[in-house]
């Protein structure tokens, strides 16, 4: 696929769900006054389309951010091997499990007035994520726009820039055009920890 492709649409009926082998994926859904919003990255190595799972119609645009190479897998042989393979169960609820828990972790990021501390906590997740992928944590592209990364964070595309700047300043991180180098990981995840909602009893 070439950057900009749409891998499926909203209101897309479920047939395949998708394993970017390679390249980023970005979900974006739309209002009724055509304004767009970036929900969700996808990157080399995860599962796109299990937003349709509930309802059987993709929820989202999923758009390709970079050249990207997909593995298309027909809901029906899904089914079939799974239903053979409890392992292949336990592996698909856990990544189920993962998908619904960075949605929840969106959530609480938005709620967060402090843009550094929204910047903080996604940079951490890009990190857990190119760990849990075999990749570098420390040391990253991010293949997004500022203006996509804005719309994810619900910032502008100033205060995403100045934010950065403001980071890399501060000795936390180092910014090489799309290239992210985390300079202190302990005074991230720090920052990323101090800024979710403490436990009540």
């Amino acid at each position: 696929m070439k950057r900009g492709d749409a891998l499926f649409a909203m209101g897309q009926a479920l047939d395949c769900i998708y394993v970017a082998r390679e390249g980023t994926f970005k979900s974006v859904v739309y209002g009724a006054d055509g304004s767009s919003h970036v929900t969700g990255f996808h990157l080399p190595g995860e599962i796109l389309g299990l937003d349709a799972l509930g309802t059987a119609l993709h929820t989202c645009d999923a758009i390709a951010l970079t050249t990207a190479d997909v593995c298309e897998i027909p809901m029906s042989q899904l089914e079939t091997v799974a239903a053979q393979l409890p392992s292949l169960q336990r592996q698909l609820l856990k990544i189920i499990g993962q998908a619904m828990n960075r949605d929840q972790k969106h959530i609480e990021m938005l709620s967060k007035k402090n843009a550094q501390e929204r910047m903080s906590i996604f940079l951490h997740q890009l990190s857990e994520r190119y760990r849990n992928l075999g990749r570098s944590a420390t040391r990253f592209v991010i293949p997004m726009s500022r203006e996509d990364i804005g719309s994810y964070l619900g910032l502008v595309i100033e205060t995403v820039s100045r934010t950065l700047g403001k980071m890399q300043d501060e000795g936390l991180i180092e910014v090489n055009g799309r290239e992210v180098i985390i300079l202190d990981m302990p005074s991230l995840h720090g920052v990323v920890h101090q800024s979710l909602p403490r436990k009540t009893a």
